[in-house]
């Protein structure tokens, strides 16, 4: 029986975009606290209408209705694009995800892995229109932490520029398998607890398909583990988009903005969602060649390109580690699914 949480409260920061040029002062200030002191926010009044998230939401659940057979044309590759099934592997658990998702990119790495119309119509031009809808909310978001850190107002847009064919910022599309209420003998996770190692996050979730939860701590972005206090975050509103620094903009800021371990918690305990949970992760990653270092040069310059490499070689070590701690049967289970799965996906919720 999987242990009972310790649950904490802590107040996940809610910032306004609304009259974003007349307030932007404030927002900035905002942002900048939220980012120091919790590295979780919620975002209100950004402008994405209520119908335009459910439709994306509806175009989501048609992908993940479609057979196997059919999913399985539009595979994972290692740009970080494509389909992938219960593949990717924490190292906080050492075990797979209990779920699929599907990521979708701007530009080039897309060639040949979007759904075509005979199967999903439209879907395409529906997703990349919600994808430019949501890169404008974080480009407000990065004018807004650039000026927090002192840099010029264009520092990090500039590095996201979706026009750009070699643009990394992906959307994952997420489903997350139901989960059975009575003990079957199987261990299930949905996403281990993990930090994200990119700029920044913006999440979507459906409301009341609850599970979501955060664990602050991490103090540097070159340490890795975390606590055991956990705290719920529970949307309040259907619009709402709940954002986390990554480990990139963590390292970006000399650690001044924190990036915080979360997870979708794994059901186990009363009141736990046992159901399906769908949910939309928009992760702004900066090109290969952005250069990363912060205002005080705490870290060593170095590319995007490079920062992402050291980031899963740190997180792979992590994973080795728990899978040499497992009985060997289990590490040998574990180990067929490493490949497609460690390197694939950039955590998230």
């Amino acid at each position: 029986m999987a242990p009972k949480t310790k649950y904490v409260d802590r107040e996940i920061p809610k910032i306004s975009l609304a009259d974003f040029d007349n307030r932007i002062d404030t927002i900035v200030q905002e942002l900048a606290e939220a980012a120091e002191k919790v590295g979780f926010f919620s975002l209100v009044d950004h402008g994405l209408p209520a119908d335009q998230i459910d439709q994306m939401f509806a175009n989501s659940e048609a992908f993940f209705s479609l057979p196997e057979e059919v999913k399985a044309t539009v595979p994972w590759n290692p740009q970080n694009v494509g389909y992938e099934f219960k593949s990717q592997i924490r190292p906080s658990t050492g075990a797979a995800d209990n779920k699929e998702s599907y990521q979708l990119q701007f530009g080039e790495n897309m060639e040949g892995l979007w759904m075509g119309d005979e199967h999903l119509p439209g879907f395409k031009s529906t997703s990349l229109e919600f994808m430019h809808e949501v890169q404008a909310v974080s480009e407000k978001l990065m004018l807004c932490l650039a000026r927090g850190l002192g840099f010029d107002d264009d520092y990090f847009v500039k590095f996201h520029d979706a026009s750009k064919p070699d643009c990394q910022s992906t959307m994952r599309l997420l489903h997350y398998f139901a989960t059975p209420e009575t003990n079957d003998g199987q261990v299930y996770h949905r996403a281990g607890a993990h930090a994200d190692w990119g700029f920044l996050t913006l999440l979507f979730q459906r409301k009341g398909q609850s599970g979501l939860e955060i664990c602050p701590g991490r103090e540097v972005v070159t340490e890795f583990g975390c606590g055991d206090a956990w705290t719920k975050c529970n949307f309040e509103a259907s619009t709402d988009i709940i954002c986390n620094i990554g480990d990139l903009l963590m390292s970006w800021s000399d650690d001044r903005f924190k990036s915080t371990f979360h997870r979708v918690k794994a059901p186990s305990e009363p009141g736990d969602n046992y159901e399906e949970r769908y949910s939309i992760a928009f992760f702004n990653q900066p090109r290969k060649d952005a250069l990363i270092q912060g205002p005080k040069k705490k870290y060593p310059l170095v590319t995007g390109g490079e920062f992402t490499a050291k980031a899963m070689k740190m997180y792979f070590a992590a994973l080795q580690s728990k899978l040499d701690a497992q009985t060997p049967a289990i590490q040998a289970r574990s180990a067929s699914v490493v490949a497609p799965g460690a390197a694939a996906v950039t955590a998230s919720a």
